[in-house]
């Protein structure tokens, strides 16, 4: 979806209803600097004021996300584009938070590792030194409990024995053993417990 087409299509159906930004804010309950943002390209409308958006502006959701009007002979073509840029974009977002995730890991790990060595060649055998060991490994648990929300919120879970793809709650994925970003997980669709590989699409 390209954001500045976008913005420009909201600016021309705003004016076209002869409504300044502020305006549009006032019917739509958020700041006129929002606006300004969509109108810039610099952010897109949240899906929950769309539909709201689109009444007003007297346009549908697609013609919104596709930065101009159509007419029916080409809707379904361009229907089938959007689905096809919304899905890349997705696909585009999962792989940089899965990236992210793991940096923070290795970040961490690496971090882990440093620590212990400096706690245990630099600090003097005895209370201070368990009380250091024992902080590190805490502040290294706090990135890993972040890299695991990061994880779960992209992809799902693929299920060794039907291969039904699961999407866990956090505490589904955090109570579940694993080994890397594979985790023992009950299907609900099988209702058997299996070792599930973690895949980007849904």
């Amino acid at each position: 979806m390209n954001q500045t087409k976008i913005g420009k299509f909201i600016a021309d159906c705003r004016k076209h209803k002869s409504l300044t930004q502020m305006q549009l804010a006032e019917k739509l309950g958020i700041t006129d600097r929002a606006i300004s943002k969509w109108e810039r390209g610099r952010a897109m409308p949240d899906p929950s004021i769309m539909l709201e958006l689109c009444d007003i502006l007297c346009i549908n959701v697609n013609e919104l996300l596709s930065g101009e009007k159509i007419n029916m002979e080409n809707n379904n073509e361009k229907n089938e584009q959007l689905l096809l840029e919304m899905a890349k974009e997705l696909e585009k977002k999962n792989k940089t938070i899965w990236s992210a995730m793991w940096v923070i890991m290795i970040a961490s790990i690496i971090g882990l590792l440093g620590g212990l060595v400096v706690a245990a060649y630099l600090i003097p055998k005895g209370v201070w030194q368990l009380v250091t060991i024992l902080g590190i490994c805490i502040v290294f648990l706090i990135p890993c409990f972040y890299a695991l929300k990061l994880e779960v919120s992209v992809g799902a879970y693929k299920c060794k024995n039907c291969g039904y793809e699961i999407v866990p709650t956090y505490m589904q994925a955090l109570n579940a053993p694993h080994r890397g970003t594979t985790r023992y997980l009950k299907c609900p669709k099988c209702n058997k417990r299996t070792w599930c590989k973690k895949v980007l699409k849904k």
